[in-house]
């Protein structure tokens, strides 16, 4: 895989990230009232410009270990979120400043001797937040960079990862459909046809599961054309994945994409990075504004993350 893939991929996540810590919890009203329309300071965590957040953070604890090691270990990536969690380890600051409940719970479960680590992750269906869609993406470049595919054993790897920390059924389908879809992207297909082709790989994989319904407004072809109000940017899983589509299908360069995701306001960090996730294998580390990425907090040492996970694809 060219390294530029994997840059454009975690750059682009982390400035969405950091774009929308500021303003987390904000209200998609206020922000009307008052855009994000460049890297801001200070806000909802008190942090500098160009701080990321968790989003980011477990996305290089999780892509450190499988460069270390060659390949995806869940103890040893489990070890790297509790060394995030008790050291402020993989930060941008050397300050850790966001945490969610289920993500918490699981790595106290892990820390705990529970195993193993792939049933750390809670399966009651309100542990459905986003904390494992976030940080998904090192597993679907890996393995695509390595077996060519996201497709019915890759799924299974990409369910495991995410129940680490989030086990329900909703949020695995969340990470697989998420995968099928980066990988369409990394085939070439467009925004739409990625969107198309990996709900109707999804569809074949997950349609006879109840819970895939949840995930039905995504197979509709009139979906990017949903008003906004249409679209929740809350915590919750269905939300952020459809969230992030919606603002892909509905913007044409990485600027305005990472703008419309975190004005949506609610959970802006995380509706940010998945995006941005997807909008870096898009759109490229070039299409990232130049001024962001001067205020971006540690660029090179998230390069050099991608540079050393390139190196075992």
């Amino acid at each position: 895989m060219d390294v530029k893939i994997l840059k454009g991929m975690l750059l682009s996540l982390a400035t969405g990230d950091a774009l929308g810590v500021p303003v987390e919890f904000e209200s998609r009203r206020r922000l009307k009232a008052d855009p994000v329309k460049d890297m801001r300071a200070f806000g909802t965590w008190n942090q500098p410009a160009g701080t990321w957040s968790d989003d980011t953070s477990l996305t290089i604890a999780a892509m450190e270990s499988i460069a270390r090691l060659g390949k995806i270990d869940y103890e040893d990536i489990m070890e790297n979120f509790l060394r995030w969690y008790e050291r402020d380890d993989f930060t941008a600051t050397g300050e850790r400043f966001d945490i969610g409940n289920t993500t918490y719970s699981a790595i106290m479960r892990f820390k705990q001797n529970f195993s193993p680590p792939t049933k750390c992750g809670l399966t009651d269906e309100g542990s459905n937040g986003n904390g494992s869609l976030m940080r998904i993406l090192p597993a679907t470049l890996y393995l695509y960079g390595t077996r060519g595919k996201i497709a019915g054993d890759e799924l299974k790897i990409i369910h495991e990862f995410s129940a680490l920390t989030h086990g329900h059924i909703i949020s695995l389908m969340a990470c697989g459909i998420y995968s099928l879809i980066a990988a369409k992207l990394l085939d070439g297909k467009n925004i739409s046809e990625a969107l198309a082709l990996g709900m109707n790989d999804a569809k074949i994989f997950y349609g006879s599961d109840a819970a895939f319904k949840n995930f039905s407004r995504l197979c509709d072809e009139n979906f990017a054309a949903l008003p906004e109000d249409k679209i929740s940017s809350s915590g919750y899983v269905v939300h952020t994945l459809e969230a992030a589509l919606w603002c892909l299908l509905n913007t044409d360069d990485y600027k305005s994409l990472a703008l419309k995701a975190v004005n949506l306001g609610g959970d802006t960090d995380t509706t940010g990075a998945v995006a941005g996730g997807l909008a870096g294998i898009v759109y490229g580390v070039d299409s990232i504004p130049a001024d962001w990425l001067k205020i971006l907090k540690r660029r090179d040492y998230l390069e050099t993350i991608c540079a050393n996970f390139n190196a075992v694809l």
